[in-house]
Order: C-alpha cells, then structure tokens, then sequence
C-alpha cells in the first residue's frame, strides 16, 4: 500500500518560503533584462562597451556559484541565503543608481553583486529544495525552478508594459529591489537552521574541519555523479543557449523582426514554466531516468527544427519543443544527485552538480557566440543537439539506488519511495533534512 507522507506546518511554510523567494529572484533576472536596452541608451555607450558592462554579471554569477557550496557546508543553506539575498538586492540598487547617474562602473558594479547574491542563493536553494525532497517524499525541486521560471514571465511582462510607458529605469529597479527584499525577509525567517552544514563529528578516518572544496571534489570519486553532472551539463548548456541567443537566433537565422524574435523567447519561457510545473506527475509515474530520457529527445527534435528549417514559422513553434524538453533536466538531475546519500553527504553532491550546472549555463552558451562567427548562429547550435542526444544516451545514472542501509543516518534507508511511481516500501521515520527533528514518511527525492 502506498503511504502518503504527512507534510507538518512548519515544512509546508518552508517549502512556500523557497517557492517564493524563487519567483521573486526570477522577476528580478527578468525586470533586468528586459530594461538592458534602456540602460544601454542611458550609458550612451557602444554595443561593444555594453558587452564590458555585462561581463560584470558573468563574474559576480560565477564567484557566487563556486563559493556557495563550501560556505552552505560550514554555515548552513539559510546564512548564505541570507546574504545572497542582500547581496542581491544591493546590486539591483547599484544597477538603479548607476542608470539614473550614468555611471557605467556603477552598473557594472551592481551587476558583480547581483551575479554574486544569485550564485550564493542559486546553489543554497538546490541545497534547501532537496533537503525539503527527502521531507516530504515527493517531487519539490522541478516546481522550485518553475516558480523561478515563472518570475521571469511575470518579470518579462512587467518590463515590457513599463517599457512602453516609459518608465524611469531606476525607480523600476528599486522597486524590484523593496519587493525582494520583503520576499527574502519572510522566507529567511521561514527556513529552519542548519540545512546542509557539516556535523562536528567527523567520520571516521576523516580529519576535523574536513569538507569545503575537498569535499566537493572528493564527491566526484562516484562515477553515478560524474554521469549526471554530464547531464545536467548538457540539459543547463540547452536551456542557457536559448535564454542568451534565442531571441538573435529568429532575427539573424530565420528573418524575423526583433519583436518576433522577443515574442518567440517568451514562449520559450512560458514552455520552461508549464514543463517545471506539469512534471510532478510524471516523475511519480515513470521515474526521473525516463522522464529525462524523453525530455532530453524532446529538447532535440525542437532544437534540430529550429536550426534545419527553413520555415520561419514551423520554427517558431518548435522553440514550445525546446522549452518544454530542457524545462525539467536542470531541476530533475540535481535532486538525483543527493538520493541514496546520508544527509551530511547529500549537501556536498547536491552542490557539486549545481555548481556544474551553473557553470554550463554561464559559461557555455557565451561560446557559441565564438563558434558563430565563423560558422553561423544556426549551424554552432549543432553543439547543443549533439549534447542532447548524449544527454538521451546516459539518463540510466538517474534510476533510484536499491535500498541500502545509511551508515551514519540515523538508519535511514534509500528505497523506492513515493516518487518512484513503485511500491512505497521502506516508508520510515525521518529526521527531517533540516535536523529540525520533524518526522514524516521518508521516500527517497526524484
């Protein structure tokens, strides 16, 4: 018989805390592009020299993603939460300020801390989102980065209509800036302590104080990680190519309107969201290797129509295809990768591969944009088809480990769990993820 696991008040206001510190991060990424035309024309400065300024957000992203992970380790996914979310509030002030004073430094600037405050909270939330997985034995991680994906429709929209009206850049940032803040406020204080941070207790033959960066590499030792940071390099390289060269890609490849082209990238937005909420279901049925498997087929056949056709139009609608195929690989392979570990351990695999992840994002769709210039935006996204289908090849490193004793765990055991879409076996008492001492039926995260 399959058992439902009792969700307590304290977890359910936990998890709406991460729902909705996600949407307000994905407003927040989406209010800033979408004003980057704005802010150029304020800075009066070339496309070239924009390019330097937006290098700012790149830097600031990729120090947050490498340092998040050791700093969730020894103080815990809330502290670095709390100051990811200052540090991202703080840049999109900066950003505001440096707009109205038409100082390029300063948007660099705020760009370098919002990039930072992102990365810490990006990293520290896969961390929380997992943890809340093995809570409440049901999938949490696809619908998280689905609120996420949603704040950039929201955002999107917001940015657009304010566009139109001719809204001053700067008060629009700031205002986004107060509304993350309260959104951080409450879910600071919503999220128990603790989440993710080392034990005192070292284990045995490990020294004190052992963990960090040695952790995280060390985690890479089992070669099920090495599989699914493969996948959710080539599944974050797949959604990261559409949000930085969709748009050009419909202008430049097809000979669309840059109103057409903005068009198309909402839809891919819209099909990120619906594919993040909509997958659940799914995963409970058929597991998270096969829901993977035909994601990653999915994403493909939308990403081989929009660089093989010729039709403007049938591409367009294969852009729905890609959203939707590359909507839940991110989400779907960082949980995976924290099942079957012990709670200490989980943090430390949870953040190696998000820390992959997000390096594939930030890193490897800029280099197409060097591959383009001698091949073409069309044919460079050849590369990101060939990593699909790899993707597609390997997805058997996401099926469920069979249950086996955690040394160390309070005498947890990895089953099938609810998630699994099989038998609820080995639905046991859980300390909670956060060591918040809740107990519910444990089932392992999809």
């Amino acid at each position: 018989m399959k058992v439902t696991p009792v969700v307590d008040a304290r977890t359910r206001r936990w998890r709406a805390a991460l729902f909705l510190f996600m949407l307000a991060t994905g407003v927040s990424m989406a209010s800033w592009v979408a004003r980057t035309p704005a802010v150029r024309d304020a800075l009066d400065v070339s496309t070239g020299a924009m390019g330097l300024v937006l290098f700012g957000l790149s830097v600031g992203s990729m120090a947050g993603v490498l340092v998040s992970g050791g700093l969730v380790r020894r103080h815990g996914g809330r502290t670095v939460i709390v100051f990811g979310a200052g540090l991202l509030v703080a840049g999109l002030l900066v950003i505001a300020g440096g707009a109205a004073l038409e100082a390029s430094g300063g948007v660099f600037g705020g760009l370098a801390l919002f990039g930072a405050g992102l990365g810490l909270a990006e990293v520290a939330f896969n961390i929380e989102g997992a943890a809340v997985e093995r809570t409440v034995g049901r999938p949490v991680l696809p619908v998280l980065h689905g609120c996420f994906s949603l704040g950039t429709v929201v955002g999107a929209l917001l940015g657009m209509g304010l566009t139109a009206v001719r809204f001053p850049v700067g008060w629009h940032l700031a205002a986004v800036a107060v509304a993350v803040a309260a959104a951080g406020i409450w879910t600071v204080r919503a999220i128990p302590p603790g989440t993710g941070r080392e034990d005192a207790e070292p284990r045995a033959g490990e020294r004190a104080g052992a963990g960090g960066w040695r952790a995280q590499v060390e985690v890479w030792r089992d070669r099920r990680l090495v599989l699914i940071g493969l996948i959710v390099l080539a599944m974050a390289f797949a959604e990261g190519s559409a949000n930085d060269w969709l748009p050009l890609l419909m202008v430049d490849g097809h000979g669309t309107s840059a109103t057409a082209g903005s068009l198309t990238f909402m839809l891919f937005a819209v099909a990120m969201t619906t594919g993040r909420f909509a997958g659940g279901p799914l995963l409970v049925r058929y597991g998270p290797a096969a829901v993977v498997r035909a994601s990653a087929v999915v994403a493909a056949v939308g990403v081989a129509l929009v660089v093989f056709s010729s039709s403007a139009l049938l591409a367009g609608a294969a852009v729905v295809l890609w959203g939707l195929g590359a909507s839940l690989g991110f989400p779907v392979t960082v949980s995976a990768a924290g099942e079957g570990a012990g709670e200490r351990d989980a943090s430390a695999r949870v953040a190696a591969v998000s820390t992959a992840g997000y390096a594939a994002f930030l890193v490897g769709p800029p280099s197409l944009g060097f591959l383009a210039d001698h091949v073409g935006l069309r044919a460079a996204m050849i590369v990101v088809l060939v990593l699909l289908g790899g993707a597609a090849l390997i997805t058997g490193a996401l099926r469920r480990r069979t249950a086996t004793p955690v040394a160390g765990d309070g005498g947890e055991a990895t089953g099938g769990g609810a998630a699994g879409g099989g038998a609820a076996g080995g639905a046991v008492p859980s300390r909670g993820a956060a060591g918040g001492g809740a107990t519910s039926a444990h089932s392992d995260p999809v």
